[in-house]
Order: structure tokens, then sequence, then C-alpha cells
């Protein structure tokens, strides 16, 4: 996922508490993170991270380490099941002028137990409705995400879930993002979907995925549930996750469904358009160099194009650097790409130290 995106990021030199000077990428935008789930297990470590000026992060390809500063950090994309941990330490970032916004999945696999350490649903609606009150409804964005099927799971039954989810939530979001479960491209996924569930069966799950017709029952029914809210009030948008749904028959300029970016540059300047440093780095890729009076130069009439190259085509995240690791995500969700086993993530857990330079050393 992240092959590519150091090039696209601006470099500074630190000094560690040895005394020692090393080079280290200075990103604007921080992701926090596709990999695992920081806010909900790592909030501790994030806020002594950012505390100390910077991380590191290793390379799950070749294991190298990258230092990652927090110098140029102007803003945070959080993704997490369970934000609750990270909510009393956001203060922090508050204090040094750090902008966030959280990516929080609120799903009901619970009878399934395809989360089986996410809290209760009751107990993370309640969490989803206390983050947005303190931040914003623009700043929580609900991922209903990845949708799954089984036969228990009918499309029926799976936006009747999500229409009991999100009867709770009026008021408290403005976006709603969706994916279908990939499985074919991940063999972990199918391995631990066989091992962990009693929903998947070893020689049918790479054909498990929502076939075409269940695909669109779902957008239909979808595209309802908002009709309805609309006329209770809520103007809820759809959006989709790395989905190129039907693209010859625009299926989703038919149901008014936008491609979302998560890592979401127009989303940040739609809130923080008064910071003009960011506003510019926005537009340009750069960071401004104030004039000799302190004032930002005016922003370019074309915009730069900062689409992220490390991630998958179909997705439209702008670019950041991600600071999570595979196999570190104690949810244990049955369908993750990012963790191989439990086993592995359960050793990895025993290596973390909230004192750590990285979140596993």
């Amino acid at each position: 996922m992240q092959r590519g995106v150091t090039q696209q990021l601006m470099k500074t030199l630190i000094t560690l508490p040895s005394g020692v000077q090393v080079e280290a990428a200075a990103p604007v935008i921080i992701s926090a993170s596709r990999s695992t789930d920081i806010p909900a297990f790592y909030a501790q470590w994030f806020i002594n991270r950012l505390k100390a000026g910077y991380c590191v992060w290793y390379n799950p390809f070749n294991r190298k380490p990258m230092y990652v500063s927090f110098k140029n950090c102007k803003v945070v994309v959080f993704w997490t099941k369970n934000p609750a941990p990270i909510i009393p330490l956001l203060p922090e970032l508050d204090k040094r002028g750090i902008h966030y916004y959280f990516q929080a999945t609120l799903n009901d696999y619970e009878n399934e137990r395809f989360e089986p350490n996410v809290p209760p649903l009751s107990s993370r609606i309640a969490t989803f409705q206390q983050l947005s009150s303190l931040i914003g409804k623009e700043r929580v964005i609900w991922r209903s995400d990845p949708l799954i099927l089984t036969p228990e799971i009918t499309p029926r039954v799976l936006l009747t879930h999500i229409y009991h989810i999100g009867n709770q939530l009026k008021g408290c979001t403005e976006k709603l993002v969706f994916s279908f479960i990939d499985i074919r491209a991940y063999r972990k996924v199918q391995l631990n979907l066989v091992k962990e569930t009693h929903s998947f069966c070893k020689e049918s799950v790479a054909d498990a995925e929502p076939t075409t017709a269940q695909q669109t029952e779902l957008l239909e029914g979808l595209v309802k549930l908002r009709e309805h809210w609309k006329q209770e009030g809520w103007n809820l948008t759809l959006a989709t996750c790395g989905e190129e749904i039907n693209k010859e028959e625009g299926l989703m300029q038919k149901y008014g469904i936008e491609k979302n970016r998560c890592i979401d540059g127009e989303l940040m300047e739609h809130i923080w358009g008064d910071d003009r440093a960011l506003a510019y780095y926005l537009h340009t890729g750069k960071l401004p160099e104030p004039d000799l009076f302190g004032s930002i130069p005016p922003l370019p009439a074309t915009v730069k194009n900062l689409k992220d190259k490390g991630q998958r085509l179909a997705c439209g995240c702008m670019v950041s650097k991600d600071i999570g690791m595979y196999d570190t995500c104690n949810h244990l969700c049955v369908y993750c790409y990012a963790n191989t086993s439990r086993a592995a993530v359960q050793a990895n857990l025993s290596k973390h130290s909230d004192a750590s330079e990285s979140i596993i050393e």
C-alpha cells in the first residue's frame, strides 16, 4: 500500500535522543492508520510520539525503518472502530494547531463475531455520538465497511442493520462510506474467513464476494435509506471506498453515489480553509514561504493533482504518510487484509511499548 509514497514527501533532518541526526519524511498529512487501529490500541503511543516530534515506521515489504517527523504536520486522519481511548487525548493536537478528522467504522456483525474484539454495538454508537458532539459532525465519517453477505446475512438483513445504526446517528455525521468485501485479492483473508468463522468453507470462500445482482440490491437499498433519512431532515452523502461498481453501466452515477476520498483535500479545505498555509499546500503540494510581512502567496488558479500514487488505482486519496504497521490490530476482524493471523498479532502486541519510537520494534 505504501510503495512509491515516500518519493512524494518532503524531507527534514531530526536529532535523535542520542544526538545523532537522521533524515526523516516530513508529511503534511498523516494517516493513522489504514494498517491498524491507532486510536483504539495505540492512542498514548501516538501522543507520546507527537510530543517527541517523530516516530519510526517499518516498511512491510523490506522491514527497513523510516523516520517520520511531525514538523510539517497540519492534518491527521484517524481510522478507527473505537475512538474512545483517544478522545481525552485530542486536546494535545488542538494545542499544537494540528487539525484532524475520523474515519469511524460502525458495523453490526455481533452475531457472526466477524469483529470479535470491538466493544458492544451500543457502546460504539454512544462513542460515535460523543465524538461528533465534541468535534463536529463533518469531522466524523461513518464507514459501513466492508459489506459482507452470507447465507444468513442477506442484502435485506444487512440493510436492516445499517438502518438501525443510522437511526441513532442522525445529525452526528454527514457521510456514509461503504465498500464490498474483497476476498479473491487476499489469500490471508480467505484463510481467516474459513478458520475463524462458520459462514465460509474452503472450497467456496474465494467466490463469496457479492454478485453484481447483490451489489445492485444493496445500492438500491442504501439509496432508499438515504431518501428516507432525507425526508426526516438528515442529508447523508453516500460514497464508495476503492470501488468501481459496474463502471460501464454508470451505476454510481445513476444512484448519485460519490467516489470517496478518505484522505480528502476538499474536505480539509472546506473545514479549515481559513488555515492559509494548509490551503496553499492543498493547492500546490508545497508549504508556503511567507514574505517579510508574514503574508502567504495567493492560491494558484490551477490545483495540482495530489493523488497518492502508492494506493490502488480506484483509491481517490491524496498523498499522505501512514504510520501504522501490519499485524498489530487487536480487533482481529476476520476480513482484515492488514493482519496475517491472530498469532502474528498477539506476538507483536507483546513487543509494544508506549515509550517506543515505533508501534513495534
